[in-house]
C-alpha cells in the first residue's frame, strides 16, 4: 500500500496523455514507422522502402505522428528527414520491442505470451 495520497486529478491528466500516445501507436502504419525512426532519422523515401508503405498512406500517417510531436522534421534541400522527439514514445517502443521482437534466445517464437 501506498502511503502518499494519490492527486487523482493528477492522475486523471496522465492518463489522458497515456492514453493519447497509446491511441497513436495503435494504428500499425505509425506503429512500424515509429519502429524505424527509433533506430535513427530517415528521410521518406527510406521510409516508404523500409516500410512498405506507400504514398499518400505514408504521409498521412507522417502527419499524425507530426501533429501528435511523435516526430520532428528536418528539410535537406528537397528531402524531408524524420526522427522521434518524444520520449515517452521511444521508451515505450523499447518494451514493444521487448516484448514482441527482440529475438527469443530460448527458442520460444510466440511472442504474445
Amino acid at each position: 500500500m501506498v502511503d502518499e495520497k494519490i492527486d487523482v486529478e493528477i492522475m486523471r491528466r496522465s492518463a489522458l496523455r497515456a492514453s493519447g500516445l497509446l491511441k497513436t501507436l495503435s494504428n500499425p502504419d505509425r506503429l512500424l514507422l515509429l519502429c524505424h525512426l527509433s533506430r535513427g532519422e530517415c528521410c521518406v523515401g527510406e521510409l516508404e522502402i523500409l516500410s512498405g508503405i506507400q504514398q499518400p498512406t505514408l504521409s498521412q500517417q507522417l502527419g499524425v505522428l507530426r501533429d501528435e510531436r511523435l516526430v520532428n522534421t528536418r528539410r535537406e534541400g528537397k528531402q524531408i528527414f524524420y526522427r522521434v522527439a518524444s520520449k515517452a514514445a521511444l521508451a515505450v517502443m523499447q518494451v514493444l520491442y521487448e516484448q514482441f521482437c527482440k529475438p527469443d534466445t530460448r527458442g520460444n517464437n510466440d511472442r504474445l505470451g
